[in-house]
């Protein structure tokens, strides 16, 4: 009798969020930090899925649906600042909020700014700052980001 192999399913996504506050792709290579998101963003209701660099983000965003997605901006194949050029190229993503949550330097600013990203969190940051972010870009609120550096600082101060 010959055995055949059933090719793995690809996990999907329905667009209902089991989170209260909606689904948020996060994406960072480093476990560590995806799992620190992760855990905040779940104990206050998001749904949460989790990508290591900005190929796997492309390639899940479709699936996922996300309402937000945060990118790490040093990561390997392709890193936060490109990801983000791609997704606001594609008229799918283009509307979807993105948080960087990085060192923050003026350059990564500056370049995210001009990629479009919405709003910043610097590492390291408080957890409360993070869902307050994430909750703001998630509820759809149309405050602009102050010289593109809402949310921006350390500690969980804003700046800007």
């Amino acid at each position: 009798m010959d055995k055949t192999r059933t090719p793995p399913r690809r996990r999907s996504y329905p667009r209902r969020v089991s989170g209260a506050y909606g689904r948020v792709l996060v994406v960072d290579d480093n476990k560590v930090i995806r799992q620190l998101i992760r855990v905040n963003l779940e104990l206050e209701g998001f749904e949460v899925v989790t990508a290591a660099d900005g190929v796997e983000c492309l390639d899940l965003v479709g699936r996922v649906r996300p309402d937000v997605i945060t990118l790490d901006v040093v990561m390997p194949r392709l890193d936060g600042l490109a990801t983000a050029n791609r997704l606001r190229a594609d008229p799918r993503t283009s509307r979807l909020p993105l948080a960087v949550i990085s060192a923050c330097t003026p350059h990564e600013v500056e370049a995210g700014v001009a990629a479009g990203v919405d709003a910043f969190l610097a590492k390291p940051f408080e957890p409360s700052e993070l869902v307050r972010i994430v909750r703001r870009l998630a509820g759809g609120a149309d405050a602009p980001a102050t010289g593109g550096r809402q949310g921006a600082g350390r500690a969980g101060s804003a700046t800007g």
